[in-house]
């Protein structure tokens, strides 16, 4: 299943005008970028992850600039219709100026077509400066795995009244910055939904429930390699008899509202 037309911005505000799902996988180098593209996947996330499942780091933390831009190129290589989003990695956007400098690196170095960084209020500078010099953003609220040791692990963020009614005033703040998406990780379902519906902008969920405009998975762990997954991920290849199949599956399921089931959601 191969889509004819690069996806773009403009695209992805639309499939939330018209409820058509938006469906990210990670991807790390050509060869997995060749597939996803070919599926018609609509966008492919070089993420920090890739400290993770590529380097066995613990935590994203120990990924570079000069890592994503290498990954990014590899990706760009056998891309032709998926948008590439790359993450801005720990303490490459502690100002603005920084975080500009590095987005162009993404973009001009390795090919990548936005960015993505974690935070709320205490980026909407920085989003406004990106915004400002041309360089599409996605934010990252809720679970932000670079603030790991601030937030004591990887645990489900928004539950309590106080928090989620912050984190929805970040996302709009973030919204009238600049951001062209929200990227929502961890999140209640209710308060992701609440999130979508007060947004002009596309939210794409991991672990927030299927309110949200579009879903990301990491690559690993939709392939079932990754060793204690987490809850809001799902094994696509266990049914399936080749990673295309597995990928096709996954986009199938998210355009459906298959996936993410309850057992993937928190409340």
């Amino acid at each position: 299943m191969s889509k004819k037309h690069k996806t773009t911005i403009t695209q992805l505000k639309k499939m939330k005008q018209t409820s058509d799902k938006i469906v990210a996988l990670t991807a790390y180098d050509a060869s997995f970028a060749r597939i996803l593209d070919g599926e018609g996947i609509d966008i492919i996330l070089i993420g920090d992850s890739l400290g993770m499942v590529i380097q066995g780091h613990e935590t994203t933390i120990p990924v570079s600039v000069d890592d994503l831009v290498y990954h990014c190129k590899a990706v760009a290589k056998a891309s032709q219709s998926a948008l590439l989003m790359a993450d801005l990695p720990f303490m490459s956007y502690t100002s603005p100026d920084k975080a500009l400098h590095n987005a162009a690196r993404l973009m001009q170095e390795g090919g990548a077509q936005m960015v993505k960084l974690e935070g709320g209020s205490q980026q909407i500078e920085t989003v406004r400066q990106l915004a400002l010099h041309g360089v599409p953003v996605c934010a990252h609220l809720g679970l932000t795995p670079q603030y790991v040791h601030k937030l004591g692990g990887y645990r489900v963020q928004g539950r309590e009244a106080q928090v989620g009614l912050q984190m929805l005033e970040d996302a709009v703040a973030l919204q009238d910055a600049g951001a062209d998406a929200v990227l929502l990780e961890c999140v209640p379902v209710t308060l992701a939904s609440e999130i979508t519906m007060n947004l002009d902008v596309p939210t794409i969920g991991i672990g927030a429930g299927g309110s949200c405009d579009g879903q990301v998975l990491v690559l690993q762990d939709l392939l079932g390699i990754t060793p204690n997954a987490p809850r809001f991920s799902k094994n696509f290849m266990a049914d399936s008899n080749s990673i295309a199949d597995a990928v096709n599956r996954y986009i199938k399921d998210v355009k459906s509202g298959e996936f993410p089931a309850e057992q993937h959601c928190f409340l």
